[in-house]
């Protein structure tokens, strides 16, 4: 086997190096010793990086799709979104400043940009039509604003002013998920929440304490990500346990908005039914005591006297 590992082509060696490092390489690759635990740790992590970092790049994609599909984010939360995007930002910050590895925290930049996308949609696309197309365009524009503001805000702050808010990453992590699921909790459904979006996140959560604990040791790092996993199991309970509720509450609305199907009438049955409606209902007066009597019509004169004529 070591004949084959010596003598792999160029750029699968040098791949390898980049991830694991020389050392590793050589130890695990070249002459295949599997012995060192310290060195299958540091590739796990690594491997494991890599792969977080891969998937966080197309975490949030079926997301998008799913709001720009439907043409509304019913049952997203704003507020969540704003509040997960900007704990992104500060750790993206923070770990960049601090000169982490791009493997431990490469993931955070495109989770940034895609959050960023969907609340910028979540924003065109509100949850009432009867929104004013001027209020749309203007809130997108504050939000823009803001967002190049947090950008450069992050980017210039103090070191030990952006380390405060990478502790304050735990309150922004929990506040940014309790919107979602008290939303959630609500309506009793998930609505255009992607439940591929939050699979992965309780994955990738898990993947990046191991990460974290092998290469880093950061404990504000460590934090941040046991208490988001904590909540998107809770987001991934919400979507198992309303599953499917969306589809039948469609069905639901469309039954009721549905006009009544027309029945076919015979012909024959519309002319009886024509004539029904035709028929007068013609009452006979009760005929007099004294007619009953006599078998002869009385008639009764101006003047008072009644008259009384046979009928042979």
């Amino acid at each position: 086997m070591t004949a084959i590992t010596r003598n792999l082509p160029w750029f699968v060696r040098d791949l390898g190096t980049a991830i694991i490092g020389e050392k590793c390489y050589e130890t695990l690759v070249l002459n295949l010793d599997v012995d060192d635990v310290e060195c299958l740790k540091y590739s796990l992590s690594k491997v494991l990086g890599v792969g977080i970092v891969i998937g966080g790049s197309i975490m949030k994609v079926p997301q998008l799709l799913l709001i720009v599909t439907a043409q509304s984010a019913r049952g997203i939360s704003l507020p969540a979104y704003v509040l997960e995007t900007l704990a992104y930002g500060i750790t993206l910050a923070y770990s960049y400043r601090n000169n982490f590895p791009f493997s431990t925290y490469g993931e955070n930049l495109f989770l940034t940009i895609q959050n960023i996308i969907i609340t910028l949609l979540i924003i065109y696309y509100p949850s009432s039509r009867l929104t004013r197309q001027e209020s749309v365009s203007s809130k997108l524009l504050l939000a823009t604003v803001a967002t190049g503001a947090t950008g450069y805000a992050l980017a210039v702050i103090p070191p030990n002013a952006l380390s405060a808010l990478q502790l304050a990453t735990l309150p922004i992590s929990l506040f940014s998920k309790l919107p979602q699921i008290r939303q959630n909790y609500r309506a009793r459904s998930t609505g255009q929440l992607s439940a591929f979006a939050v699979i992965a996140q309780i994955a990738g959560c898990l993947a990046r304490l191991f990460t974290t604990a092998a290469e880093l040791g950061d404990a504000l790092i460590s934090a941040g990500f046991a208490l988001a996993l904590i909540l998107n199991v809770v987001l991934g309970f919400q979507m198992w346990a309303y599953w499917g509720k969306d589809i039948k509450d469609e069905r639901e609305e469309v039954g009721k908005r549905s006009p009544p199907v027309p029945i076919a009438v015979p012909v024959a049955q519309k002319a009886s039914n024509w004539q029904a409606e035709e028929k007068v209902e013609v009452v006979i007066p009760p005929q007099s005591p004294s007619y009953a009597r006599s078998g002869s019509p009385q008639i009764r004169h101006p003047s008072g006297r009644k008259w009384a004529r046979k009928v042979d």
